[in-house]
């Protein structure tokens, strides 16, 4: 008997911030600003924004953490789709597809941020990426909030 597992999780996790949807889509398809809010630290961090572009951040803790991204759709201030590997050395922990959309509301932006992921081998939990993925949406507010 094996212990490979597999669990499948969605969830949508919405914020509303005090920017135009340009600007809070500006702090995602630029390097540097994204780079301040969701990869802080990681002086590897890079970030291809276009169709078929790529992104990959890495983990500060030794563990050879590493989550690569894939853009497979981009409208400018409206809607992101990508996907994300995430493995920890060679080991793949995760598989999910994410998507983006960014909306005015009054004189600010409602992002909503929808994810779908399948978690293999309780190497991550569910609970643990929409935590970490709140935490980021929160840092980016933090960030928009700046400019």
């Amino acid at each position: 008997m094996n212990d490979h597992s597999v669990k499948h999780s969605t969830f949508t996790l919405e914020r509303i911030y005090a920017a135009s949807p340009a600007a809070v889509f500006a702090a995602w398809s630029d390097r540097d600003t994204k780079a301040k809010w969701f990869a802080a630290g990681d002086e590897r961090y890079s970030l291809d924004f276009r169709v078929g572009g790529t992104e990959a951040v890495h983990g500060g803790d030794g563990t050879g953490l590493v989550a690569r991204s894939e853009y497979h759709d981009i409208v400018s201030d409206e809607r992101i789709v990508y996907t994300t590997v995430l493995f920890t050395g060679e080991v793949l922990s995760t598989v999910s597809l994410t998507t983006v959309r960014f909306a005015r509301d009054g004189d600010g932006t409602r992002l909503v941020l929808t994810e779908q992921g399948t978690f293999l081998d309780d190497q991550e939990q569910p609970e643990w990426r929409e935590q970490g993925t709140g935490d980021w949406l929160d840092a980016l507010g933090r960030q928009v909030a700046r400019r």
